[in-house]
Order: structure tokens, then sequence, then C-alpha cells
């Protein structure tokens, strides 16, 4: 019986997981082969992996796109994590009577959708390229700045740092650290993999971030990466395997950093909700 029921659960987890991968494998595959290929559904690897690579290349700027995604995605990580962990951190450890006050608006700002944002973001940077020009309309900054950090993140390290052993803190005083000190010099390597986990959550948001980057970036030369594969997905005549081959090496950088730091990432998760 015993045997039975560990057959049922390895075959449901088989199915769950082929399911969950096939899309993927899918997208590779269709990447090797011809347009009129992929629209027939066809499953095999074909020989078309150079011929749509040559083709992407040579019909889009795919290295500036990348380029751009990358200095967006890169840049709103670090701020994000530096300023979202210093919000969480004080959050907790300093105490007053408006912290919890300040705290739960700062949550109930999680409930309003983008979507409402949108018109008034809009409007700021229009404004804002008047005067500031290098942080206004169609620039890096005007992407990076209304997501540089969120509630979310500031919510997760504040429940990571309840779990930070305040006698490092005590003791670090003790031996004269400033606040800031025993921010930078305790907490930051000790919660590491809260950061690992925070840093894979922001890059993947950041570098899959489509909706504001179409509103803000308005000439292609500044266009990221799915911005990109929009414009190849929109043509009259889109070539499926070129659009594949695209959406491939856009995938590659998240799925390199989710890789890398999966054990730190599980550790920060797991951390965070104890």
């Amino acid at each position: 019986m015993a045997k039975i029921r560990r057959a049922v659960v390895y075959i449901f987890l088989g199915g769950v997981s082929f399911v969950s991968i096939f899309p993927f494998l899918w997208m590779i595959i269709s990447s090797t082969n011809p347009s009129v290929d992929v629209t027939k559904g066809r499953l095999l690897p074909g020989s078309y992996f150079m011929d749509n690579l040559r083709k992407l290349l040579d019909s889009t700027e795919l290295l500036q796109a990348l380029y751009n995604s990358a200095i967006i995605a890169i840049v709103t990580t670090i701020l994000a994590m530096l300023i979202a962990s210093l919000a969480g951190y004080g959050f907790e450890i300093f105490r007053s009577k408006t912290r919890d006050v300040v705290f739960n608006i700062l949550l109930l700002s999680m409930m309003i959708p983008f979507a409402a944002l949108m018109v008034p973001l809009y409007r700021f940077f229009a404004e804002l390229s008047q005067f500031a020009p290098a942080i206004g309309m169609n620039t890096v900054s005007a992407v990076i700045l209304p997501t540089v950090t969120t509630a979310f993140l500031i919510f997760f390290f504040r429940q990571s740092t309840k779990m930070f052993p305040k006698d490092m803190l005590e003791a670090g005083r003790i031996d004269g650290l400033t606040e800031l000190g025993l921010f930078f010099k305790v907490f930051m390597p000790t919660m590491k993999t809260t950061y690992a986990a925070a840093g894979i959550i922001t890059f993947m948001a950041s570098w899959n971030n489509y909706l504001w980057p179409l509103i803000v970036l308005q000439t292609p030369e500044k266009r990221t990466i799915p911005l990109l594969i929009s414009n190849l997905g929109s043509s009259y005549t889109p070539d499926y395997g070129v659009m594949m081959m695209a959406i491939v090496i856009a995938t590659l950088p998240t799925a390199l950093v989710f890789f890398l730091l999966q054990k730190h990432f599980v550790a920060g998760m797991t951390g965070s909700v104890k």
C-alpha cells in the first residue's frame, strides 16, 4: 500500500513538473525552428538556431536593449535593497509612538494599483523634464525612481529583522560603533540570505517590467528587452522563431541570477516568515 501511495505521489509530482517546465522547453525548441514550424506547433528541435539569432541581431538593437535592461535592473536592485533594508531595520530597531501607525500607512499603499498611479507619475516626470531633463521623460532615471523600493520589500526586511539577534547590536554599541556602523558592519553581513532573496525578487521584477518603461521611454534606443520583444510581436508578419530567440535570451539573466542565489533565496524566504 505504501508503495502504491508513493508511486501515485511521484506520478502526480512528475505531471506537475512537466506542466511547469513544458513552456520553457517549447520556447527553447521554437527558437531553433522557422516561423512556419512554430505556428504549426512543432515539438522537435530544428536547424534554424543561428539563422534566427542572426536575424535578431540584424533587425533589432538587441545589445542596446540588453544593456538598458541591465543598467535599470542592477541600479534598481542595489538602491532598493539599501533603502528597503534601512527602512525595515529602522522600523524594527528604533521604537516610537507613531512607528506602527506610519508602518501601517505604508502597508496600505500596497492596495493602490499601479494603473492608478500612471497618470500622476507621467505628469510629474513630464513637468520634471522642463527643469531636470537628466531625470525626466525618456531617461533611465525616470524608470528607476518610481520603482526604487516597495512597501513589500520594507515589510520583508522588517520581518527578517525581527529574528536578528539584538545582542549583536548591543555588543557593537559597547565597542563604539555608530548606528550606521552597526547597520553596515553587523546587520548587513549577518542578513546576507535576506538580501539575496530580496535581490532576486527585485532584479526579476525590474528586468521584466513592461508597463512603466513603455510609457516613459519614447525612443527606440532607450528600449528595454521586454519592449523589444513586444515590438517583435506587434509587426504585421511577426517572425515567431526570431521572437522565441529573443525571449530565450531575455530569460537567461534572470534564470542565471536565480540559480546562483537559489540556496540563499530559500533560506532568506524561510527566515522571513518564521
